[in-house]
């Protein structure tokens, strides 16, 4: 072993970066670490950093990996073979990189400490000799210590092949999915910064080179991040954002090659100038989802029809606006369970009625607009607070056109004014406003819809 001197630590010259998640030097030569690194363990590598007091976001930091990623490799979900990444987790660790395999670490020539041990182990780096002696290795049937092994060339290889990192964009593909389930009670701008994150771990990815198949499973998910993030814009009234989220999903479902993701983000990009006072410009896009989707019934088709009698309808335009509303109707007892599931990609019955209770509000048609209101409400024990409050104020405005005003004004106010702060912006402000605007300026009950708005 080489002296400490005063200006290192760890075996590190102090004019080293220095990383976060470091192995201490003891730990470099410990059996354990030897034989994890050998097989390419990176969650065993990282359970023991751990178990020594190396905390799950050092590690994050150190490598380049989400914590939470850090955290289920550790406890043995999943597994890393892209080299780049194992080479940033040996930087990261302060790994020597004939631990794992790799060619050595730039760093490792000012940390001697580091090395000296393991030079001491072949006899010296000559790459003929250190062939010569895998050979001999290899011929009486042993492994040669701090050699790469067959299995971690093969690793190697096939990692060239692959060129990504499929936990990584499995786990993106995750995140995409959980998203697609709605917000739960989260407040949106919360929900905004945690897709934002995985935006940018979908662009680290495809900064790297990538097979043909790996980056058409990267656009799929960056579209769909892209367009669930364009939704909540729309939804906080971010509507100018939207627009631009949702042509750039556009552009990443157009390169994955799939219509359905396509016609979803134009189906949901329609509902941007729909609900902002463009329905002209709603019908162009939805005219296009329902292109895109086809013939075949699908969630994204009977979104497009959907959207479609929305906007004829508030364009005035009844014929067009019940043929949608008829086409919407069928679409929606032809999809399948999976196409009609629950989230912001399917095509959920209570979705459906939300959308029908706003084109038959919009026609005057309000004994059907009630109609479907009670059962959308009837669906799930708890409707969203969105969905609840979207509801209320169609039926407000049913009521206004049946003439009871003051009902539809207190109905509107509790509606809106019971909004947690985070939800009283967007979409649900757009709707209100648009209701206390239609009443008449001395109808009883309108100072509290004011008031609830002023709020």
């Amino acid at each position: 072993m080489v002296t400490e001197s005063p200006s290192t630590f760890w075996g590190l010259r102090m004019d080293l970066p220095p990383s976060p998640a470091a192995l201490p030097d003891p730990l470099r030569t410990d059996p354990e670490v030897i034989a994890a690194a050998a097989r390419r363990d990176i969650g065993a590598l990282f359970a023991i950093a751990h178990r020594f007091g190396v905390s799950y976001n050092k590690i994050s930091t150190a490598c380049g990996i989400p914590a939470e990623r850090v955290g289920r490799l550790a406890r043995g979900d999943g597994e890393i073979r892209a080299i780049d990444v194992i080479e940033r987790v040996a930087d990261g660790l302060r790994l020597p990189g004939d631990l794992l395999g790799l060619s050595a670490r730039p760093w490792e020539q000012f940390a001697p400490s580091i090395v000296t041990e393991r030079a001491n182990a072949h006899d010296g780096d000559d790459p003929m000799k250190r062939r010569d002696l895998l050979r001999g290795a290899l011929a009486a049937g042993v492994a040669a210590p701090g050699l790469p092994t067959l299995t971690a060339a093969r690793q190697r290889l096939d990692a060239a092949f692959a060129n990504t990192d499929h936990a990584d964009l499995e786990y993106l593909e995750g995140q995409a999915e959980r998203y697609s389930y709605g917000y739960h009670g989260q407040d949106p701008h919360a929900v905004l910064g945690a897709l934002a994150d995985d935006c940018t771990n979908v662009v680290t990815l495809l900064d790297r080179p990538q097979t043909a198949h790996a980056r058409r499973r990267l656009a799929h998910v960056g579209g769909q991040l892209a367009g669930s993030l364009a939704i909540v814009m729309h939804d906080v009234g971010e509507h100018r954002d939207a627009q631009g989220w949702f042509a750039t999903a556009a552009r990443a479902a157009g390169e994955s090659g799939d219509g359905r993701l396509g016609a979803w983000v134009l189906g949901r990009h329609a509902m941007v100038p729909l609900n902002y006072g463009a329905p002209g410009r709603a019908a162009d896009l939805a005219q296009r989802a329902r292109y895109e989707a086809g013939e075949d019934p699908s969630a994204p088709a009977a979104l497009a029809a959907a959207v479609a009698a929305r906007a004829y309808a508030a364009q005035g335009d009844r014929e067009q606006a019940l043929a949608a509303v008829a086409d919407a109707e069928r679409l929606m007892g032809q999809i399948s369970p999976q196409q009609a599931a629950d989230t912001w990609t399917g095509y959920p019955r209570q979705k459906h009625l939300v959308h029908m209770s706003q084109a038959l509000t919009l026609l005057g048609d309000t004994s059907r607009a009630y109609a479907v209101q009670a059962e959308a409400l009837s669906l799930s024990r708890s409707p969203s607070l969105m969905t609840r409050a979207l509801l209320a104020i169609d039926r407000a405005s049913c009521l206004v056109h049946d003439g009871e005003i003051e009902e539809a004004a207190h109905t509107a106010a509790q509606a809106y004014g019971t909004l947690p702060a985070g939800y009283r912006t967007g979409l649900t402000r757009e709707r209100a406003l648009a209701l206390y605007r239609a009443l008449p300026q001395d109808a009883r009950g309108r100072d509290l819809l004011r008031d609830a708005l002023a709020a």
